[in-house]
């Protein structure tokens, strides 16, 4: 049998070769005992998604000193669709990320290496999302960098009425839409296009930044 922490564990030998390059970042869902020794072994860094509110999976971040990225999701992956409500979608994503991210400084995680994430599509209706992107400036106000990950999402499908592969479009103004209201991070598909869209907005908004 071989464990993730194997000298041939291909999990380990696929670690090192990305930890090789100096601009990978890894992230993982969960963080099992297991994995953060294996991303010990590998001395790389990773982002924890969710919301991390299980103790183990805290004390682990804590220890493996990681940066975290709490994400908001109300249910459960296979039933957060189903009837996704809030009495006020902002408010209650923004209390329950500042609570997650108390607790995780609580445990010792530096505040410079956590950041929120408001979970665009999970647990939410078309209408929660757009709500949390017009309103993205009251998580940013949150004090955390914020990740917003609206690509290619069903959200922009409902909107545009386009299949997944050409959601492009839809999914550059959204990525425009939250930098514009304070994220720091967005999680794209399409990173060259996003990347030159946000470079005509940079210079638009600062010229002194115009090379």
């Amino acid at each position: 049998m071989v464990t993730v922490n194997s000298p041939s564990s291909p999990v380990l030998r696929a670690l090192k070769t990305i930890r090789s390059s100096p601009s990978a970042f890894l992230t993982t869902a969960a963080l099992t005992g297991e994995v953060a020794e294996a991303l010990k072994a590998a001395a790389t860094s990773v982002a924890v998604a969710f919301s991390l509110t299980l103790i183990v999976t805290l004390e682990a971040a804590s220890r493996h000193d990681v940066a975290v990225c709490l994400m908001h999701m109300q249910g459960a992956p296979r039933t957060m669709q189903q009837a996704p409500a809030y009495d006020d979608v902002v408010r209650e994503v923004g209390d329950f990320l500042l609570a997650r991210a108390q607790a995780c400084e609580d445990a010792g995680i530096a505040r410079e290496r956590i950041v929120i994430d408001p979970g665009f599509g999970f647990g939410k209706t078309v209408d929660h999302n757009l709500e949390l992107l017009r309103r993205l400036d009251e998580i940013a106000a949150l004090g955390y960098p914020v990740v917003a990950g609206l690509s290619r999402k069903a959200t922009i499908g409902r909107l545009t009425g386009r299949d997944v592969a050409d959601r492009m479009a839809g999914s550059l103004a959204a990525a425009l839409a939250a930098v514009e209201r304070g994220a720091s991070i967005v999680r794209v598909h399409d990173v060259r296009e996003t990347v030159d869209v946000l470079a005509v907005w940079e210079a638009i908004g600062h010229p002194d930044l115009r090379a």
